[in-house]
Parts: structure tokens; sequence; C-alpha cells
């Protein structure tokens, strides 16, 4: 009986992996073909953007308009200093608080209830008093002002990732340190922060990620010359309507960083993002 149970216990595992790696196929599919239908897009001429044909006929004319007529190399580097900008200032102070929240419970649970509850703000109610306190300062029509304000919006998200990763920081490690005669600021930043990396490097992922994607305070912060990827291809119209096969072109551009850096930081971003998770 257990002889003739084994081979059909086998078959049916076999079959449960073969329905497992259909479904996943699948999901990846209805993930990836809405961007392959934007690639297609970006790689025909905008008379027959909407055709429904599935093989183009190629052209890069709509990149070459994008960098031509758009000035989508200003554009470009636009968004990289203000996504950069905003994360080599922000992750830093991010980890300092979430480090006296994780450690010390600096100002209790309410201090942290308040830093969250700036996340859970619609971000067009903070629109407008964003723009009239830049404004009187000067910072409107600034890449400046633009990853000013993005360091505002994701200081909460990256705080409460990174006092996660240095709750799962063993506090013992921090003891030898001050142990050896380092002070509490030496600990945090050779033991805690090394320790911490993977967590570290995630949130500043995140965070970059969300500023490069960001939308309306770079609308309302930007001036011509200023302004962002998302802006920028926002703007793209004619008398005739939308230009959507250079949107399109734009739109890979766009996503290309991110797609090159996630194939690069992989790894780190798995480890940061279980990092204390099991303790």
């Amino acid at each position: 009986m257990q002889a003739q149970a084994r081979p059909r216990r086998r078959r049916r595992i076999r079959w449960g992996k073969v329905l497992a790696h259909v479904a996943l196929i699948v999901f990846s599919l209805y993930i990836l073909l809405p961007l392959l239908w934007v690639l297609r897009t970006s790689l025909v001429p905008e008379a027959r953007a909407y055709s429904a044909s599935i093989v183009p006929s190629l052209t890069f004319s709509n990149y070459v308009r994008l960098f031509e007529a758009h000035d989508f190399g200003r554009t470009y580097l636009n968004s990289f200093l203000a996504a950069a900008g905003s994360t080599a200032f922000g992750v830093p102070l991010a980890a300092m608080t979430g480090y006296a929240f994780a450690r010390f419970g600096t100002g209790g649970q309410p201090t942290r209830f308040m830093v969250l509850a700036t996340q859970m703000l619609p971000p067009v109610a903070l629109a407008l008093p964003i723009f009239t306190i830049f404004r009187g300062i000067g910072l409107t029509n600034s890449v400046f002002g633009i990853g000013l304000a993005y360091v505002g919006l994701n200081f909460p998200f990256m705080t409460w990732i990174l006092m996660g990763f240095f709750e799962g920081v063993p506090v013992e490690l921090e003891w030898a340190g001050l142990v050896d005669g380092a002070t509490r600021w030496a600990a945090f930043w050779r033991v805690v922060v090394p320790v911490a990396a993977p967590g570290i490097a995630a949130a500043a992922v995140l965070g970059f990620i969300l500023a490069w994607n960001e939308f309306l305070f770079a609308l309302i912060l930007s001036g011509p010359h200023t302004a962002t990827i998302p802006v920028t291809l926002s703007g793209l119209q004619s008398q005739n309507g939308v230009l959507i096969a250079e949107i399109s072109a734009g739109v890979i551009l766009g996503v290309l960083p991110l797609v090159i850096a996630s194939r690069f930081i992989q790894r780190y971003l798995v480890r940061g993002l279980t990092f204390g998770a099991v303790k």
C-alpha cells in the first residue's frame, strides 16, 4: 500500500509545482505587459501610437524629440539631483531619529505617533502651506527647494523603517563598544551603523524611489528649467492632444535607472527589508 501511495504523492507534488509556476508566470505577465506595451508605444511613430498592432515599425524618433524639443537631459538631471540630494540628507537624519526612538524611547509613544501621523496626511493638504513657505524664503523654481521638500515628505517613512532595523541590532554590541572606551556617538557610527547597513541601504533606495516618482510638490515648486521627469511628461501635449508616444518614451527612460539600480542592489534590498524581522 505504501509503495502504491508513494507514486501518487509524487505526482501530486509535481502537479502542485507545475500549477505554482503557471500561476507565477501569469502574474508576472500581468505585471510586465503594461510596461511592455509602453515600450512598444515608445518605438512607433506618433500617428500609429494608438494602433493595436503588436509588431510596430521601430523608430527612435520619440526619444530624439524628447531631448531635442523638450530638453529632457536637463529634466533627467533635475530629477536625479532632487532625489539623490534628499536621500543623502534625509537618511542620516532619519537614522539618528530612528536610533533615538529605538534605543532611548525619546519622546515616548506620542512623539512616535506624531512622526507617523505626518505621513498619514494627504499630500494635497500640505501643498499650499509648503508652497507659501517656500515662496516666502525664495526656494520655489529651485532644485534645492524640491529636494528639501522631499526630505520632509520621506523623513517619517524612513524613520519608522530604520527604527525597526535598529531594534533588531543587539544592544550588547554597543555595550562592548562602550566598554572599549567608545562614546555613545562613536558606538552608533562605528558599531550600530555598519551592522544595520543593509537596512539603511533599503531605506535609502526606497526614499530615492519615492522622491524620483513624486509629482505634486515638484509641480508646484518647479519652473520651466527645474521641472522633474513626472512634471515634464505631464506637459507633453500639442494642439492635437496628448503626445502619447513621446510620453511613453519618457516613461521608459524614467523607469530605466530604477530597473538597473534594483538589479545591482537587489540582494542588499532584500536583506534590508528582512533585517530585524526575526529576533
